[in-house]
Formats: structure tokens, C-alpha cells, sequence
């Protein structure tokens, strides 16, 4: 099995820092997200124990980006999932998010490469830009997701800062005056 297939293997000391041993140094919550983001799969443990403590991260990392106004979950999808807990057996909740994702992934590749294909504004400058802004979020949207087949392919290596949400404004303004001058 590749490096790349099998997860990084993050753990938790009882300072509860956290070790990368693939680059035999410690890291942070933000690095682990990158990591996701970027499509690798973490696993985090606690050493003394050895209990899993991946989801418990995970579920860290949406809470704090929710925090900051990073809001990718609408209250009534949190509400949902806080009713799903009431349920006794956790109900379908789990099932449907995952076959849900699935369907998300499985339909915006083909969306995307239909785009590519057979769309005239595929020609069109800073086309190629949004579509690997929509891949990038697609990606950050469904990695680490229970099930999941996958990340979404690669769209570079950006880090999604406000550089890049500044050009990806410059360019929709753009492609929206394009199609103003078509119609």
C-alpha cells in the first residue's frame, strides 16, 4: 500500500501535543486540516491508550472553522444532527450523510468534466480557475467523510488564503462580463 493511501498516523501525547510520525515532528489542529484538505487520510491516536481519537479531532476541526465564521453547515443541517443523536440507534443519519457525499462526489465529477467537454465558457479565461476552486472545495468538502472513495482530484497546491478568494472574485466578476456581452 502506498504512503498516500494508507492514513498519517497522528498521535496524542499526555501533554496533548500531537506527533506526526511520517515527519517525526508535532503539529497542530490547522496543519492536521491541511493535511485533509490536501486529500490524506489522518488517523489520530492516543498513545498510552491506543484509543482512537480520530473523530473527536475531526469533529474539533469543523467546530472551530464554524467558529471563526467559516460557516459550511447550516443551523438547520446542525440541528438535524443534534435530533439524529436523540434517536435510539442513531437512526439513518450516518447512512444518509455518507451515501449523500458519495452522490456529491460521483455527480460533480461528472458535472465537471461535462463542463469541460461540451461548455462554450469552458474557453473562456479563468474558467479553468473556478473549476479548480469548485474541485478544491468538493475535496475540503468530502475528505475524511466515512466511506469515502477518495479525494476529490488534486487542484493544485493552493492554500485557499485571501489571495486566492480576492482572484476567484476578480475572475467571476470577469466571466460575468463575458456573459453579460453574450446574451
Amino acid at each position: 500500500m502506498a504512503d498516500k493511501e494508507k492514513p498519517l498516523l497522528i498521535k496524542r501525547y499526555a501533554s496533548r501535543r500531537l506527533y506526526n510520525t511520517e515527519t517525526s515532528d508535532y503539529v497542530t489542529l490547522e496543519d492536521i486540516a491541511g493535511f485533509i484538505r490536501k486529500g490524506r487520510e489522518v488517523q489520530i491516536v492516543d498513545l498510552k491508550s491506543g484509543d482512537d481519537l480520530t473523530r473527536q479531532y475531526l469533529l474539533q476541526i469543523i467546530a472551530e472553522h464554524e467558529s471563526r465564521g467559516e460557516n459550511v453547515l447550516p443551523v438547520n443541517v446542525l440541528n438535524d444532527l443534534v435530533r439524529s443523536y436523540m434517536v435510539p440507534g442513531g437512526g439513518m443519519m450516518p447512512q444518509f450523510l455518507q451515501s449523500s457525499f458519495e452522490m456529491l462526489r460521483e455527480n460533480q465529477a461528472k458535472m465537471m468534466k461535462n463542463m469541460s467537454a461540451m461548455n462554450p465558457m469552458a474557453k473562456l479565461p479563468g474558467f479553468e480557475a473556478l473549476q479548480a476552486q469548485q474541485e478544491a472545495f468538493m475535496k475540503a468538502m468530502t475528505s475524511g467523510w466515512p466511506g469515502s472513495s477518495g479525494p476529490a482530484p488534486e487542484a493544485g497546491d493552493d492554500d485557499g488564503g485571501p489571495e486566492d478568494l480576492a482572484e476567484i472574485k476578480k475572475q467571476l466578476a470577469e466571466l460575468q462580463n463575458k456573459l453579460s456581452k453574450l446574451k
